[in-house]
């Protein structure tokens, strides 16, 4: 490991929190006809008896298949179980990727009961999403509320709906606040979220993929992990980021984005006095893809973006959003310091590979 890295996992590791995803529970022994219904903010607020009534039809079970070797390389069948959520009559499922990864057999259990086998239209890691589809009509769906970050508040009343824990009987549900919105948590894969609400609705193992609700029902994130070493802090995908994520997997069965190659670290006060840095904010360079963009403009560990086109970077959250709001085939110019010169470079962006 290189010097680099290690400093950079130290840093992670003192200030971080850990999080576990909320889709692994263990139980015991394609054309795109969809579509995803967005609507502005409803103002009128159902009451307990209409919200459950009008959620619960389009919350559903996914129960997994997948098999893993002891030490013997004897095959081990596991079964894992999250939640999802419908999104059209025909079928159309969201959910997590981690909670559909490697599943070798897919079943969908509705409110009702009526249990179907689902296949995987599309999935995305960096968001951690996945869309499902089961073969069924005239199913009940939800709609998602545009621009959350945007139309909600801290301290907004929220509901949490999903399969916790597996248990039978159909789904949970758990009320709070949101407590803070446009966070970035890291899961245990590596994979960076960004733009994610915190709640204190009570998530627990086997809620991922469900939905967290305003008080009208609309869905307004995609819970997907909770803090492990803390209470009452759950997280969820915001509908900001579901969205065009959701309609590319349906239209395409993937998400196509733009790609430096470079991986990177937000400067703090620590790794710049360790560097010796001459900025105090931006997003470092801890490596780069080879033969990338980034690559063939001659970027390298340890280099600091602080721009990219007219947009200030300071984290790296900031760089990874501003490389996103550009197409495929963009040339974009980047500032950069290497030590205390500040220096120039053009770079064409390509598409991410899978």
């Amino acid at each position: 490991m290189s010097k680099l890295r290690y400093i950079i996992i130290i840093v992670l590791l003192v200030v971080g929190i850990s999080l576990v995803v909320t889709g692994t529970v263990h139980i015991s022994p394609s054309s795109a006809s969809g579509y995803l219904s967005v609507d502005e903010k409803i103002g009128s607020e159902l009451s307990t008896q209409e919200l459950v009534a009008e959620v619960a039809p389009a919350v559903v079970s996914i129960v997994t298949e997948t098999v893993s070797y002891n030490w013997f390389w004897q095959a081990v069948p596991q079964t894992g179980a999250g939640s999802g959520i419908i999104i059209s009559p025909d079928g159309y499922i969201v959910t997590n990727n981690h909670v559909v990864e490697g599943a070798q057999k897919m079943t969908v259990t509705l409110s009702d009961g009526n249990a179907f086998a689902a296949t995987i239209v599309g999935t995305d890691a960096q968001t951690d999403l996945a869309v499902v589809k089961i073969d069924a009509s005239n199913l009940s769906y939800l709609h998602f509320l545009s621009n959350s970050l945007e139309q909600l508040s801290v301290l907004e009343p929220v509901v949490a709906v999903g399969n916790a824990l597996a248990l039978p009987g159909g789904p949970t549900w758990t009320s709070g606040v949101i407590s803070n919105l446009g966070r970035s948590i890291e899961e245990d894969t590596g994979v960076v979220l960004n733009d994610i609400i915190q709640t204190d609705a009570a998530i627990n193992a086997g809620n991922s993929g469900g939905p967290l609700l305003d008080t009208a029902g609309q869905v307004v994130g995609i819970n997907v992990a909770i803090a492990s070493n803390a209470e009452n802090i759950g997280f969820a995908i915001s509908t900001d980021t579901a969205i065009p994520v959701v309609q590319s997997l349906i239209a395409k069965g993937k998400v196509a984005r733009p790609w430096l190659g470079v991986e990177v670290a937000t400067v703090t006060s620590t790794i710049q006095h360790y560097y010796n840095l001459s900025v105090n904010a931006g997003a470092l360079i801890t490596s780069v893809s080879s033969g990338s963009p980034a690559d063939e403009v001659g970027l390298r560990p340890g280099d600091v973006i602080t721009k990219i086109g007219n947009e200030d970077i300071s984290t790296a959250a900031e760089l990874i959003s501003a490389i996103r709001s550009h197409q495929i085939g963009d040339q974009v110019e980047i500032v950069y310091y290497r030590g205390s010169v500040q220096n120039v470079a053009h770079a064409t962006l390509e598409e991410s590979p899978s």
